[in-house]
């Protein structure tokens, strides 16, 4: 049986005008609707996208690209961005806002970040536990 793998690439818009979390998201819900993803599944690839999304335009400049890949049992979303400081798992502080992004994406999702000339690409990966409608 042949294994399909739905895939969207989003760049900024000209002018530097940014990617924002719904673009981002609309770009993952196309890709998820392929899949017959259960809905707590598109709640968190959802999660995950917004808060790499967010955190590469709060601390690092904005997202230089955008990537979405979905294969049976897994998706991977990838997000790109000019700096070459990784993301960190800031400490547990439940009384002050922020700071749960990357630790919540941690607890979803398996992440990688590749460090190269242009900055970074931070890669997170769910799986189908994550994801498909059981």
């Amino acid at each position: 049986m042949e294994e399909r793998t739905w895939f969207s690439r989003i760049l900024p818009g000209p002018h530097g005008a940014g990617l924002s979390c719904a673009e981002a998201r609309e770009a993952a819900r196309d890709i998820l609707a392929n899949l017959g993803t259960s809905p707590a599944g598109v709640d968190n690839v959802l999660t995950v996208v917004s808060e790499m999304i967010s955190n590469a335009s709060q601390h690092a400049g904005g997202a230089t690209a955008f990537q979405i890949t979905a294969r049976a049992g897994t998706v991977t979303v990838q997000v790109s961005d000019s700096s070459l400081s990784p993301p960190r798992i800031q400490p547990w502080a439940p009384d002050t806002p922020g700071g749960f992004g990357w630790r919540l994406v941690n607890q979803l999702a398996t992440t990688d970040i590749h460090l190269h000339r242009g900055g970074k690409t931070v890669t997170a990966t769910l799986t189908a536990s994550a994801t498909v409608q059981a």
